[in-house]
């Protein structure tokens, strides 16, 4: 006997899948035709608590369709200066700080500051940050400002062809962000020992009250201690020889007696 089960399940399938390709063809020719969102430069830091400092890196997207992107410059703040500022080497490219006076003087931690790191360049040595790429800048600066305060790190971004993109506009506190905004971030409050996290200073900048501009990156060797050691070596091996010199001179005067 044939079978009697309704085909009105099959044909609501059929027509389900139809309508999910059409509407999956329709979400496709919109994603396509929408403008793609631009990718702005970002300042993302390693820590952001106040007295702390940070390793900052700077997220660099290219946004011309014809050209690589070969330079950024980064203006510092002047209103709360940073003391230190150093540059992560990076291959490919060229970084320097530039050190100035400042508008007006400006008290860091009891020390009036009238010059401080103004702006980092880095400039491409080779072909730059291609179409289609973005490039991470990296700086440790330090101390950051009290918690609560914006840290505005405007930069200027020069394409192969010349054209420029100026990433510094400032928008207000919780409007909507500008169309070409500054990159920036909020210091937070100190932790227990005065530091966020991998947010010590320094060594040499624990002890220093001028402002260092730096394009490397220093770092303090630890004493490894080999003299002493050595030292230690050759006396041990003295104390040796000596009593093997002892021992065999009692034994010598045994035989003798």
């Amino acid at each position: 006997m044939p079978s009697t089960t309704p085909t009105r399940p099959r044909a609501l399938a059929r027509a389900g899948a139809a309508v999910l390709a059409v509407t999956g063809l329709s979400g496709l020719t919109l994603l396509a035709g929408a403008p793609a969102a631009s990718a702005h430069v970002r300042a993302v830091p390693e820590t952001t608590a106040a007295g702390g400092w940070s390793v900052v890196t700077l997220r660099v997207p290219t946004e011309s369709d014809t050209a690589a992107s070969t330079s950024l410059e980064v203006s510092l703040p002047t209103d709360v200066p940073f003391t230190s500022v150093r540059v992560r080497p990076l291959p490919g490219w060229t970084a320097v700080v530039r050190e100035g006076e400042l508008p007006e003087p400006v008290d860091v931690d009891g020390v009036t500051l009238t010059r401080a790191p103004l702006t980092v360049t880095w400039t491409a040595d080779g072909p730059g940050t291609g179409v289609g790429e973005f490039e991470q800048f990296q700086l440790q600066v330090g101390p950051l400002p009290a918690a609560g305060t914006r840290v505005v790190l405007p930069a200027v971004q020069t394409y192969a062809d010349g054209e420029v993109a100026a990433w510094t506009e400032v928008g207000a506190p919780g409007a909507e962000e500008p169309e070409h905004p500054a990159p920036e971030f909020t210091t937070t409050e100190a932790t227990a020992d005065g530091h966020g996290a991998h947010g010590a200073a320094p060594a040499d900048a624990r002890e220093r009250t001028a402002p260092v501009a730096s394009a490397s990156v220093s770092s303090d060797s630890a004493s490894t201690g080999a003299p002493d050691g050595v030292a230690r070596a050759l006396a041990g091996a003295g104390l040796a020889a000596g009593l093997g010199g002892l021992a065999l001179g009692l034994r010598a005067r045994r035989r003798s007696v």
